[in-house]
């Protein structure tokens, strides 16, 4: 029990340094990092009887019938994170230490490629305050001459002259020198760049 317990502590602790440096969401939680390794030791604690006694498990997947998981999960990152650590305390409870050991690093591995990737393309806004909207066509020029992509995702017109744009933008090489260029402006209130996936993200 004691050596299940901390096989599933290593490889919880495993899947929650995966979790951390894959992040890209709004807020970092440390709580759910640390519910990533209870969960992992949790599931195994509660598949040992399991395996060993049949009467048992029938009354333990009645029990678990009942739990009702009533915590939001915004991202569905997250949703793979829980469904790993569920899966890495099933193979050690159940003692399948060869598929627990090689399934986790080639996971882990999988979601470090894929992560870094994704970073390299993430989608940015650019939010340009005008105070004259004439100058509209020549920011949007310029904009586009700057980046890789470029797509107008909202147009705001106020008082008599101010107009607000909001582009989705892909920078080259993640360059954001030219938000400073664009802010100087003769005619530019201010430009202000977040990072997108969904969430403002910063």
């Amino acid at each position: 029990i004691l050596l299940t317990l901390a096989l599933a502590f290593l490889l919880g602790m495993f899947i929650f340094t995966i979790y951390r440096k894959t992040f890209s969401g709004v807020m970092y939680s440390k709580n759910f990092g640390v519910s990533l390794v209870m969960l992992s030791m949790v599931t195994s604690f509660i598949i040992l009887p399991i395996t060993s006694n049949l009467t048992l498990s029938l009354g333990m997947v009645g029990a678990l019938s009942i739990v009702r998981f009533r915590t939001a999960v915004k991202d569905p990152m997250d949703l793979v994170f829980l469904f790993w650590a569920i899966a890495e305390g099933i193979l050690c409870g159940a003692s399948l230490l060869p598929l627990a050991l090689l399934g986790c690093p080639i996971l882990g591995i999988f979601l470090l490629v894929f992560a870094n990737h994704q970073q390299k393309d993430n989608p940015y806004l650019i939010i340009v305050r005008l105070m004259d909207g004439e100058l509209e066509q020549k920011i949007e020029g310029y904009i586009r001459s700057e980046v890789k992509k470029m797509q107008l995702k909202s147009k705001t017109v106020t008082g008599e002259a101010g107009t607000e744009v909001i582009y989705e933008i892909r920078p080259k090489d993640n360059d954001s020198a030219f938000v400073n260029r664009i802010s100087g402006m003769q005619g530019v209130e201010s430009a202000v760049m977040v990072s997108y996936d969904g969430n403002y993200a910063a």
